[in-house]
């Protein structure tokens, strides 16, 4: 009875994960769609779609033809923003083609992003000369306004939050209650040990969901000094700040995913 019961719940498993898969673009393991309702988020903002993607780690198990259909992926949720979270990278010759990819993404109000670990440990240089040759914004503790119809919205970008010495001080410090703000940031992990005043949303990476779980449901291995807390989901800081965090797309170390499918996230803001 015992191993009936085990090989119902492994079945079972499967066929969830396997419901979740975007079929119609191989490569990605889903799209995670989120409603975002905020009392800050004006009113020519209400329905705008932000695309957030996360830890290409290109070439890893995110190939080129997964990148391609990458592009189509996103392509067809017709975003009007893509975000972006670093560990673009395994390899420096790779970047070029890399953005040159992602640079045929259609949006109506283009493409920011901020960088990864892995971008500061090698190929920062050639990224950021990549992202502004095709007019793609880097935000490294800087700001960056979305306008629609006389009404803005804020994007906060931090740089390397791993080195709190330098960049402790979030960069939304500057900026006031009234506004909407989301904060771009790797590592889920910056949110909880940085005060982010004036923050309404962060969105981050870094964790792969675990890359490798159990059903789903605990990781062995979470690159997070907070464990399972911040592994993969909508999670809220201390301070109940609101934390989405992708499980990318890409894979570091072993080339598998198990129980944590790659992902494209798309959020959707509502005016509350």
């Amino acid at each position: 009875m015992k191993k009936i019961f085990l090989i119902y719940v492994i079945s079972l498993f499967l066929f969830t994960s396997c419901a979740t898969l975007n079929i119609s673009h191989p490569g990605i393991g889903r799209i995670k769609r989120y409603e975002f309702a905020h009392k800050d988020v004006p009113e020519s903002f209400d329905g705008f779609k932000i695309a957030f993607i996360s830890d290409l780690h290109y070439k890893s198990l995110f190939t080129e033809k997964r990148l391609f259909h990458l592009v189509k992926t996103i392509d067809s949720l017709h975003p009007d923003v893509l975000l972006m979270g670093g560990d673009y990278q395994e390899d420096c010759a790779v970047v070029p083609q890399l953005f040159d990819a992602l640079a045929t993404i259609k949006t109506k109000y283009g493409i920011v992003g901020v960088m990864g670990n892995n971008d500061y440990e090698r190929c920062h240089d050639e990224i950021v000369r990549e992202m502004k040759k095709h007019e793609m914004k880097v935000l490294e503790h800087q700001l960056d306004t979305l306008n629609v119809n006389g009404e803005r919205l804020i994007l906060a970008g931090v740089r390397n939050p791993f080195d709190l010495k330098q960049n402790g001080i979030s960069p939304t410090s500057t900026l006031s209650d009234k506004d909407f703000v989301i904060l771009l940031t790797h590592t889920p992990d910056y949110a909880e040990e940085v005060s982010i005043p004036h923050t309404d949303l962060v969105l981050a990476g870094h964790t792969h969901g675990g890359q490798v779980t159990f059903f789903g449901l605990y990781a062995p291995v979470i690159p997070s000094v907070y464990g399972q807390r911040f592994r993969t989901g909508l999670k809220y800081t201390s301070a109940g700040v609101p934390v989405i965090i992708t499980n990318g797309l890409g894979t570091s170390r072993k080339r598998i995913r198990l129980f944590a499918p790659s992902e494209v996230v798309l959020i959707t803001l509502r005016r509350k």
